[in-house]
């Protein structure tokens, strides 16, 4: 085979990787950023969410929480809106951080499905722990809110 056609077909496979990688590392910064009005939406419910656990707000956790709330735990209890609210006003579920991450936004009409990590630091009934977690939550939009219909938490295998 000619050297130099060789060399050019090693450079355009090269080129073609490259153009190749480039998309795949933009593919989700392009994705995030054409995210819906729906999406965006409820990433900021979700955020919301994850600040009035931390700092809880009975008023705040209500209004962005459906009265038919399921709310699953990794240990397999299962919350109401009023147990879930008041596990965090009295402190027997206590949130000294919180960080979401790996979070993917599905919206099907008046329906959100949300799926991240959940890292945080713990002081429940004053204990101090870690929790590290995969979270499900489905979301529905009433009227022009979105509120929190169920979540499901699992420990990552």
């Amino acid at each position: 085979m000619n050297p130099i056609a060789s060399a050019s077909h090693w450079t355009y496979r090269c080129a073609q990787g490259v153009t190749l990688a480039a998309a795949l590392i933009a593919a989700p910064l392009v994705a995030h950023a054409q995210a819906t009005p729906d999406e965006q939406a409820v990433a900021s419910v979700v955020e919301k969410l994850r600040a009035a656990m931390v700092d809880p707000d009975q008023a705040v956790l209500k209004d962005l929480t459906s009265p038919l709330l399921s709310y699953g735990h990794s240990g397999g209890k299962i919350d109401t809106q009023a147990s879930f609210i008041a596990a965090l006003m009295d402190g027997s579920s206590d949130f000294v951080s919180i960080t979401l991450s790996d979070q993917t936004i599905s919206v099907s009409g008046n329906v959100a499905v949300v799926r991240h990590t959940l890292s945080g630091a713990t002081n429940d009934g004053g204990k101090p722990g870690n929790v590290t977690i995969k979270v499900l939550t489905v979301w529905q939009k009433d009227g022009s809110q979105w509120r929190l219909l169920a979540r499901q938490a699992v420990r990552p295998a």
